[in-house]
């Protein structure tokens, strides 16, 4: 005969109900109840793998996010949206930002183990992020991975990187540009190589053969960017344009240009991957790839939530469209037209 709740209310002297508490965490029960209950389970072997599944499902109402760099704009704006969908469903949020480092994103994710959220949201990153993800999943936890996607057997949402990269890149060559820089993120990221590719793509399209020398890491990081920036200048066949990957890359290079005294876009055209608030504020105004931040932001809380009420459904990749902000420091005029 199998073992019942009914034998380990028996054995610890509590009701039923008291056992069902216990095993499912729907009330507090006193600790030495709880732990009478336990020592029961444990003595009689009540259906024990049924018991670490309920326990694993005890919910916090509480969602953990993992971020590789907050203070990255882009980051900044999908968290944002992660925290207001999450609170509209009765959730909080505990964030936690990793500085793209892979012993830190471990660290983060067994803390945010420890505090039992009921899911994670993970911008994985490029050294350990198939790690990473390989550990959430051991534990049994909900993840949906944004921006990135370092396993495909879990939740990703994240912008379609490679087409409008190929359009802008596109719009480049027809207004004659042939030297055409771009600033890479960091290595190993998925999106890093998504936007390279879409810069291949478009400069094949154009029918121009990519210098490897211009084709140079920014780490998605503002300094690195400006002293890459700088280094391209200083060639004797500089480019001509240069396409920053992400925003912050975009920033170090308009600070490079302005240390030497190079005018954007008469000396040089630059555009970017990432709008951010303030991009139509330079002069001249940035042209950009600008990503749907706040519909990442609540997919990942949509897709998340799904998971947590569905654990074994398929798992659901979703794209996002970017959208193309047409202003003047490619070189056009401030009424031009949507790039095509």
């Amino acid at each position: 005969m199998p073992v019942t709740m009914r034998d380990v209310s028996a054995m610890a002297g509590v009701s039923i109900s008291t056992v069902s508490h216990v095993v499912n965490n729907t009330r507090a029960v006193p600790e030495m109840t709880r732990q009478r209950v336990l020592d029961a389970i444990k003595a009689t072997g009540f259906l024990p793998n049924t018991v670490a599944r309920s326990l694993k499902r005890a919910e916090t109402r509480t969602l953990g996010v993992a971020i590789g760099d907050i203070s990255n704009p882009f980051f900044a704006e999908v968290v944002h949206a992660v925290e207001a969908a999450a609170r509209a469903a009765g959730y909080t949020v505990i964030l936690t930002d990793f500085g793209e480092d892979a012993e830190r994103e471990m660290a983060a994710l067994r803390a945010l183990v420890g505090r039992r959220v009921d899911g994670m949201i993970l911008a994985p990153s490029g050294a350990g992020g198939a790690e990473a993800v390989a550990y959430v999943r051991r534990q049994g936890i909900p993840l949906v991975q944004v921006d990135r996607v370092a396993a495909r057997g879990c939740d990703s949402v994240l912008a379609s990187n490679v087409p409008d990269m190929r359009r802008l890149v596109r719009h480049l060559a027809r207004l004659g540009h042939r030297r055409i820089a771009v600033l890479t993120g960091v290595p190993g990221l998925s999106s890093t190589r998504e936007r390279i590719a879409g810069f291949r793509a478009g400069m094949k399209d154009a029918g121009i053969e990519p210098d490897p020398a211009l084709i140079v890491p920014g780490e998605f990081s503002s300094e690195p960017a400006r002293a890459a920036a700088r280094a391209l200048m200083a060639r004797p066949d500089r480019p001509t344009a240069i396409v920053a990957t992400n925003n912050l890359m975009a920033l170090g290079a308009m600070r490079a240009l302005h240390e030497l005294g190079l005018r954007v876009p008469a000396d040089i055209a630059l555009v970017s991957f990432d709008d951010f608030e303030w991009a139509d504020l330079f002069q001249p105004r940035l042209t950009t790839i600008a990503q749907p931040c706040a519909r990442i932001g609540d997919m990942a809380v949509r897709l998340l939530l799904a998971r947590i009420a569905a654990p074994d459904a398929r798992p659901q990749h979703v794209r996002l469209p970017t959208e193309l902000k047409h202003r003047e420091s490619c070189g056009c005029a401030s009424d031009a037209g949507p790039i095509q």
